[in-house]
């Protein structure tokens, strides 16, 4: 069965990318009728953190109530600390269906950012109309859904309206290459206005049209492959801006094919431009801007709010500036997803202002159809990964049909479950797991060999209970999915730990491995170990790698980022060198004026190198220079008076 699983989901073990989708798979599309299916396990690969990493991870943990999966317990921790989850939470309790994300976006949209959902603890810019010092999106957004219930007779009754699901934001598609139950859904929001409203009877022939020629990255400083990256690729512009945070990003569509570890190739995305700004503009510990609060209370005369005003102001101009000198890349780029909640936010990139360059009213311009964190490069290019890459789900059953929404019936008092009994034997494996998994996630290899032969277990040991770790059932399978090379290869040349043994998804502890360095510990064990000690082939391990040739690889790497970064920093100052040249140019052009040619405008009047002259002296140097030009002046008129005498 897992054989026959694996070659079912051969094109799954990598993300698929929208604009380059494998032909066996992009001629086998076929569009799923009627509405959104109900789907389970989404492919969690589009949540990778690391721009680099292309591999795709399956979930360990899911959040049933939100129907939300996450490939670690940090994603989930992270959530349930969300105001997505406690809403969902609320409407749980009020007997409610729970909504999703694109949804609980939309309905926070005129509201300020979400201050858990966000990397920092530091509340973002208020509303005017809704905040007070100290709230958060959630109670604002509370308190004014009761605002609006108070219109309604029973508080139990509560309007579909509100919590409506619209258009749902993935369309779905299916294939036999990967399944029957097995469904491939795409953002909407990726689409034009024209393509959604032709995306019911035409969906494949628009990804089709859609589908791009990669590029070759370069190699020894020369292009192996004909097409090359260019200026006129098709392209986005992301951009994300709060609590003082402003991120954006140009991003090419055609994605760059690099060799990976034993010559696969990865698909990588090409940063045309990107530019961070932060500034201090958040009033620590009390929550929104400093204009938000002005505008609540009046101006407050501290100086950190002098500060936080100034900062403001600045970082305005800064936003401005770099949207002015990225004119061209975003009146060319095919769509726009901005996110800038608050007034404060939407009138520094929306203005109205001198030479605006975003319009609010630009068809191009969408907003992210999933919950976002603090505006930084890495979530820009995180969020480009999410809304490019296809979500792989499978479909169930859809549930019954609900009663209409109405008087919320009394809950039936429940009867307590009695916990079920648990043998010594589950109970040691219990606290085996508890303790090998603490000191894997600490990438402590030592303490992990130590721990297995003290407690004489195997190598193989299998975490307790099966069902709550398919993802990582070894300790093998737990280092390689936290990215720790130093302990796979201990396990595998120490410990002779089997990497043959697949998960609850068919995957081998090599194939969830999360980066190059990691894999490369792969080889590199059976490099150290001989063709002969496991079975490679069915462990899906690549061709052997020595220690110094893995060291040699990572070296060329620096090189090849050094050398890339370099060729960038060059291009970047011969444009500006050029640039400077051509404001030279035209400020020459200006002072000559008409009938003037440009060698009289560049030519100095006397007043300016005798300024030249005394620039940087002291006044009392400037005093003697100035008696001696003038001493020599007196000699040249006397030599003249007695010439023409």
């Amino acid at each position: 069965m897992a054989a026959k699983a694996n070659d079912t989901h051969q094109l799954l073990r990598r993300p698929l990318y929208v604009y380059d989708l494998p032909p066996e798979l992009l001629h086998s599309l076929a569009p799923v009728g009627g509405q959104q299916p109900k789907t389970e396990e989404p492919d969690s690969s589009s949540r990778r953190q690391s721009a680099s990493d292309d591999d795709s991870v399956a979930t360990s943990t899911a959040c049933s109530l939100c129907g939300v999966s996450f490939d670690n317990v940090q994603d989930q921790r992270l959530h349930v600390k969300s105001d997505f989850h406690r809403y969902n939470l609320k409407l749980s309790v009020k007997d409610l269906p729970p909504v999703d994300e694109a949804t609980f976006v939309r309905m926070i949209g005129d509201l300020d950012e979400s201050l858990s959902g966000s990397d920092s603890e530091d509340s973002e810019d208020g509303n005017e109309d809704e905040s007070k010092p100290g709230d958060t999106t959630l109670s604002v957004l509370l308190r004014k859904q009761a605002r609006i219930s108070q219109q309604v007779e029973d508080d139990d009754v509560v309007s579909t309206k509100r919590v409506g699901l619209g258009n749902a934001p993935l369309l779905w598609l299916s294939s036999p290459k990967v399944g029957d139950d097995v469904g491939l859904g795409l953002y909407r929001a990726i689409l034009t206005n024209e393509e959604q409203e032709h995306a019911s009877t035409s969906l494949v022939d628009i990804i089709n049209r859609k589908q791009l020629t990669p590029t070759m990255a370069k190699t020894g400083g020369k292009p192996s492959h004909a097409t090359q990256p260019s200026h006129h690729d098709p392209h986005w512009f992301l951009c994300m801006i709060g609590g003082g945070h402003f991120a954006a990003m140009v991003v090419s569509l055609v994605p760059e094919v690099r060799k990976g570890p034993g010559g696969v190739e990865e698909r990588h995305a090409v940063v045309k431009a990107h530019k961070t700004f932060h500034r201090y503009t958040t009033r620590r510990k009390q929550g929104g801007s400093q204009s938000a609060n002005d505008n609540a209370k009046g101006n407050a005369h501290s100086a950190g709010s002098s500060i936080r005003r100034y900062n403001e102001m600045a970082l305005e101009a800064d936003i401005r500036n770099v949207l002015t000198e990225w004119r061209e890349k975003i009146n060319s780029a095919e769509l726009l997803f901005i996110r800038a909640t608050g007034s404060a936010n939407r009138r520094t990139l929306f203005g109205p202002y001198d030479g605006q360059v975003l319009k609010s009213n630009d068809k191009r311009i969408r907003g992210f159809p999933f919950s976002t964190r603090r505006a930084t490069q890495a979530e820009l290019l995180r969020s480009f990964h999410e809304l490019t890459r296809l979500k792989v789900g499978k479909f169930v059953e859809p549930p019954s049909e609900k009663q209409p929404v109405g008087r919320a019936a009394p809950k039936e008092p429940k009867a307590k479950a009695s916990a079920p009994k648990v043998s010594k034997e589950d109970e040691t494996a219990q606290f085996h797991t508890s303790q090998l998994q603490a000191l894997i996630r600490r990438s402590k290899a030592p303490g992990v060999l130590l721990y297995l032969t003290k407690n004489e277990l195997s190598p193989n040991f299998i975490f307790f209970p099966p069902s709550e770790h398919h993802h990582a059932p070894t300790p093998l399978h737990l280092s390689a999915a936290i990215n720790s090379p130093a302990l796979v290869l201990a396990l595998l040349t120490k410990a002779k730990a089997d990497p043959t043994i697949q998960n609850g998804d068919g995957k081998t502890p090599y194939e969830i491995a999360g980066d190059t360095k990691t894999r490369d510990a792969f080889r590199i064990g059976r490099h150290q170990l001989g063709n002969n000690a496991f079975d490679w082939s069915s462990a899906r391990v690549p061709a052997p790698l020595s220690q110094e040739e893995a060291d040699a690889k990572t070296q060329q790497e620096k090189a090849a980022a050094a050398a890339a970064e370099a060729r960038r920093r060059q291009t970047e100052l011969e444009q500006i060198r050029q640039e400077e040249e051509q404001r030279n140019v035209n400020r020459l052009e200006r002072k000559a004026g008409a009938g003037k040619s440009l060698a009289a405008a560049i030519e100095k009047t006397g007043a300016e190198k005798r300024e030249e002259e005394v620039r940087g002296l002291t006044p009392e140097m400037r005093m003697r220079l100035e008696r001696e030009r003038r001493a020599r002046a007196a000699e040249e008129r006397i030599k003249k008076m007695q010439g023409a005498r």
